[in-house]
């Protein structure tokens, strides 16, 4: 296998990599205070959809990180943004919080009941069995499904929650449409990442703490894959998956002297 080139641009997962259970990941603010400070283009990734950029940014500066606003990156936005290239202004009914709403008005497109391009499914704590059936009713009308992630749950201080991938499953069972979905493990969440901070895949690393999404969309974009042991997946896991990470790490403090 040829040496890959020095990492010269980071992506890293904020669950489970930053933040654990509402607390920072020790040495996590020192690793993205060293990102910034070294001028080396780097974007926190998250799948969920619910918050804006800057409710995040604001999350997380209330836990010790100072993170640039335009350093998150979400699926919500690598969501609107693919739509935005597919039918430039186009239209969509959407479920889902402001992170989603937000973005999608940013990109352009209209959100509406009657007879859309799109439906568009994300993340909320508040699913509801009217827009469930309109959706549905949407669908069967013709309007494409979109969902901006495929997490089957999140996590909760009471425990886990049904997330988008559940909720589309349940329109595609009424349906028989599946959705396309949009956030980690497909690629294109990656390739999203990249093109905004103009990095290139060959040297790039991405930092995940789960095998079946972080280190699977990283390896299908071609970047270097670092799991660290701070969140979903152990060492153990990783081994029973057919694919590897370039590396296994205990967490991010252990990278910081690498940038």
């Amino acid at each position: 296998m040829p040496e890959r080139k020095a990492i010269e641009s980071w992506l890293t997962d904020m669950d489970g990599v930053l933040v654990h259970e509402g607390v920072p990941v020790p040495g996590a603010p020192d690793f993205v205070n060293r990102m910034k400070t070294s001028g080396k283009p780097f974007l926190i990734l998250t799948n969920n959809s619910i918050y804006t950029p800057r409710d995040l940014q604001a999350r997380l500066n209330r836990m010790g990180f100072d993170v640039p606003e335009q350093s998150i990156w979400t699926a919500a936005l690598a969501t609107a943004q693919f739509l935005s290239d597919q039918r430039p202004g186009g239209t969509a009914y959407v479920i889902g919080e402001a992170g989603l709403t937000t973005a999608m008005h940013a990109s352009g497109y209209v959100l509406t009941e009657f007879d859309p391009d799109y439906v568009v499914l994300g993340e909320t704590r508040n699913y509801s069995f009217e827009q469930i059936t309109k959706a549905i009713r949407l669908i069967g009308g013709g309007a494409k499904f979109i969902c901006t992630n495929p997490d089957a749950t999140g996590p909760s201080n009471e425990g886990a929650l049904p997330a988008a991938g559940s909720v589309a499953a349940m329109i595609s069972k009424a349906t028989g449409v599946e959705p396309y979905f949009v956030g980690k493990p497909n690629p294109m969440m990656m390739r999203s990442a990249l093109n905004t901070i103009e990095a290139h895949s060959e040297s790039t690393a991405m930092i995940g703490d789960r095998m079946d999404t972080d280190v699977l969309c990283g390896l299908e974009a071609g970047l270097e894959t670092i799991l660290v042991l701070t969140g979903i997946s152990t060492r153990e896991e990783a081994d029973r998956y057919p694919f590897r990470p370039s590396r296994i790490v205990n967490s991010v403090a252990d990278l910081i002297d690498e940038i």
